[in-house]
């Protein structure tokens, strides 16, 4: 009958002042020790010798539910497998997939790659890493992350208006867990899909800007302007140099060496996009320009200071609201005087790499070639005064911009 062990009778059971066992029938019983602790035990023997598989403790385990654990065991038993052994190395796979995590895999993933990877590539990476995927993945275990988790995470980037970023981190997802299942931390890539629920980028936002033919008159407008010295300026600056209105009009006293005609743009500065530095060329009208302006705000921080409150640059609307008041609202703002600028060198001829360096387009770190490391900044000074002095032409009437359009070899 003791095959029969019910439960009732497993709860009815009373400690003694030794362990005993109740049966459940081929091996299964149920110990009962004097302190009234009761477990599941499976009876068997493997290679000829006697040993205990424990099937779990009662009443958390019931009977019915012994019995099925039991007989899984005696299922491996048939097989040539001791159920013991099979239980200690699945406890182990387990604790090694807790311990196998994304950060865990990550860092190898980089480790194995820096070698083959310029500077550069390894700060982005790192830099990606430690912004968008180590705080929410760095401490889950690779085995429990799921396509949809990931998603979530590529989704807050993407909603910050971040696509090349996002497009980037699916990228490294998948490639950091292909490198785990290779080394054996994983057995799926849970990024595989990712690209498959990937939000559309929206069109690249027009920057109305002027054509070349156009700018006569335009910078009549702009010299004649009476408004706010400050914002004048900045906008004289920003065509001067086209770095980027939100750069211009916080630039910093701090930030200048006029003596050197040269703006210093340090890493991680706000507004400077992925916070890379930037060195910019001065033209000597920019140069004078700056001099005559620091009587107004050479003891303040910011170049172009806020109207009402010096403390602070200049609003980011200063320049555009400008360009409204002289008629060329909807057809010139402050960001298209980098495309305008852009257009016309490459129009005149001068080489590419220095026009894109102008503009901070690219990781600096990146740019190699037979120029100076100091990023073509020899040839842009002459390329940049050479746009200034252009522009007083066009200004002063003595020459068209169209008809003149390659001054000369800039190679």
């Amino acid at each position: 009958m003791a095959s029969k062990l019910t439960d009732i009778e497993a709860r009815s059971a009373r400690p003694r002042d030794k362990l005993y066992r109740l049966s459940a029938g081929q091996g299964l019983t149920l110990a009962v020790t004097p302190s009234g602790a009761k477990y599941w035990q499976l009876r068997y023997r493997f290679a000829g010798k006697p040993k205990t598989y424990s099937v779990g403790v009662y009443p958390a385990i019931g009977v019915a539910e012994a019995r099925a654990k039991a007989s899984a065991a005696r299922a491996h038993l048939l097989n040539g497998i001791d159920p013991s052994e099979h239980k200690r190395q699945a406890k182990l796979a387990l604790r090694l997939s807790v311990a196998r995590t994304f950060g865990d895999a990550a860092q190898r993933w980089v480790d194995h790659n820096t070698p083959r990877w310029k500077p550069a590539t390894l700060e982005k990476v790192r830099q990606y890493l430690d912004k968008d995927l180590l705080p929410p993945l760095g401490k889950r275990p690779l085995a429990n992350i799921t396509p949809m988790e990931l998603g979530f995470v590529v989704e807050k980037i993407e909603a910050r208006k971040a696509f090349n970023v996002a497009k980037k981190t699916r990228q490294w997802l998948s490639a950091i867990f292909d490198y785990a299942i290779a080394k054996g931390l994983a057995e799926h890539n849970p990024a595989e899909k990712l690209g498959a629920v990937a939000t559309v980028a929206p069109p690249s936002e027009n920057h109305a800007h002027l054509s070349l033919d156009e700018l006569p008159a335009f910078l009549h407008a702009l010299d004649a302007y009476q408004g706010s010295p400050l914002t004048k300026g900045a906008t004289w600056l920003a065509l001067w140099t086209a770095n980027r209105p939100g750069i211009t009009r916080t630039l910093r006293w701090a930030e200048l060496d006029l003596e050197d005609a040269l703006w210093t743009i340090p890493k991680g500065r706000p507004g400077m996009k992925r916070g890379y530095a930037h060195l910019t060329p001065l033209p000597t009208q920019a140069v004078a320009l700056l001099r005559d302006l620091h009587r107004l705000t050479g003891t303040y921080e910011f170049v172009f200071i806020g109207r009402n409150d010096p403390r602070k640059p200049m609003s980011d609307g200063a320049i555009n609201a400008a360009l409204k008041s002289m008629g060329y609202g909807g057809k010139q703002t402050a960001h298209g005087f980098r495309h305008l600028v852009s257009t016309a060198l490459n129009d005149q001829g001068w080489e590419s790499d220095w026009i894109e360096r102008q503009l901070a387009h690219g990781d600096p770190d990146e740019i190699r070639g037979t120029y100076n490391k100091a990023q073509y900044l020899d040839q842009r000074r002459k390329m940049m005064q050479a746009w200034a002095d252009y522009l007083d032409r066009i200004k002063l009437g003595t020459l068209h911009p169209v008809t003149a359009k390659k001054p000369g070899n800039r190679r």
